[in-house]
């Protein structure tokens, strides 16, 4: 039996917390407090995954089980839910990449409780070169509903969240449905203009994915679209707090126009969690991963090739630079993202049924994941093994 006190990050409370066999037994309020590095709180809940540990939701794979080495290195660093994220491609790989997802999440019951559901980013976003970013200009096209309905009925209703452009004709009616049948619709990777936006809003969208990026290198001192998501009282917004795609300056601005509406995002790629070096990948081609995280085009060190990180790096991020209390840090990295996707979860409390993280605070003011439980239990114990199938 193993037992440690941390600090509640609700509460701020000590707390005595034993563990046995992988799983809490009891978590009970200290009644003596004592000074500790643990701090303890829920799953870190992150809404944009495109890959991670050299895996990648956007390819299919030979053997689909490859894709659940991804939930079991997020847990790694204190994520205990995620939705995989498929972006622009044709309207038939799209449909083969919800079908392995689908087919993953029937294979075992453990990935279908750390991915409760899907995110979709494209294709119905800016054709213009900026704003579109990474993606496949060629299967850019206008927002489709059939499609959505094909690609929702092989995905078995999951998807939960779509990234569009509001710019292209037909958007507003779109969002409108998508709403309607439960899932949530965030402006992202645009174009649009002042009245395109506020159209959107009013038809349903309710996020900005990864404000500040997917967009032009230089834009309009004003308008713009990043002033007019700004704007707009009943957006919420994501971020990625890596230090390379914003600057700390704005995130400090966007937290105080957005206030408990920001959080963040990781948007990692299949590189993230790798080793710094050249690699070739499938969307950007030959890019570079340095040793301090930065992923960018190898030609063009300026021009950024996707995220590298994981919420707890993002999470250490604003901690470092003093954008965030650790209370409030927290929350934009777990209950803000999840109380948005799914507005009726239960609060979190000190329980043992929840999902829970503890941190160890190092001696640089950093944290570090200790353990990582799903409704109490550690969700890929060192005795499961995830099969390293050949791709």
């Amino acid at each position: 039996m193993e037992k440690l006190i941390a600090q509640n990050i609700e509460d701020g409370f000590s707390y005595e917390i034993s563990i046995h066999e992988n799983e809490i037994q009891s978590i009970n309020k200290s009644e003596n407090p004592v000074k500790s590095a643990f701090y303890f709180g829920p799953g870190f809940f992150d809404i944009q995954v495109n890959g991670y540990a050299g895996h990648d939701y956007n390819l299919v794979q030979k053997d689909y089980l490859n894709l659940g080495q991804i939930p079991f290195e997020l847990a790694k660093n204190g994520v205990t839910s995620h939705l995989p994220t498929v972006i622009t491609n044709s309207k038939e790989q799209i449909g083969k990449l919800f079908q392995q997802l689908t087919n993953l999440l029937k294979s075992d019951s453990i990935f279908d409780k750390c991915i409760p559901g899907f995110h979709m980013e494209g294709p119905f976003i800016s054709p213009e070169d900026g704003p579109r970013g990474a993606h496949f200009k060629e299967f850019v096209c206008p927002p489709n509903w059939d499609w959505f309905q094909d690609w929702q009925d092989i995905a078995g209703g999951r998807i939960k969240l779509i990234t569009l452009s509001p710019e292209w004709e037909g958007s507003n009616s779109f969002i409108e449905k998508c709403v309607e049948s439960g899932v949530k619709v965030s402006i992202g990777h645009t174009s649009a203009n002042q009245q395109q936006i506020e159209d959107a809003v009013q038809a349903g969208a309710s996020l900005s994915t990864h404000l500040g990026n997917g967009a032009n290198g230089i834009l309009p001192r004003h308008p713009n679209y990043i002033w007019s998501q700004l704007a707009e009282d009943q957006l919420h917004a994501s971020i990625i707090a890596d230090g390379f795609h914003l600057p700390k300056e704005v995130i400090k601005v966007f937290q105080k126009v957005k206030g408990d509406q920001l959080f963040l995002v990781s948007d990692s790629v299949a590189l993230a969690g790798k080793k710094p070096g050249d690699y070739e990948t499938p969307v950007g081609g030959k890019v570079t991963l340095t040793k301090e995280g930065k992923l960018h085009l190898r030609d063009k060190p300026g021009m950024l090739a996707g995220s590298a990180m994981n919420l707890l790096q993002g999470f250490n991020f604003l901690i470092e630079h003093q954008l965030a209390s650790i209370q409030k840090a927290w929350k934009m990295a777990s209950q803000w993202p999840e109380k948005y996707i799914f507005p009726d979860s239960p609060s979190w409390e000190p329980s043992k049924k929840q999902d829970l993280i503890i941190l160890k605070k190092t001696v640089d003011s950093q944290f570090e994941l200790y353990k990582t439980f799903k409704t109490g239990k550690e969700p890929f114990p060192n005795s499961y093994q995830i099969t390293d199938h050949e791709q």
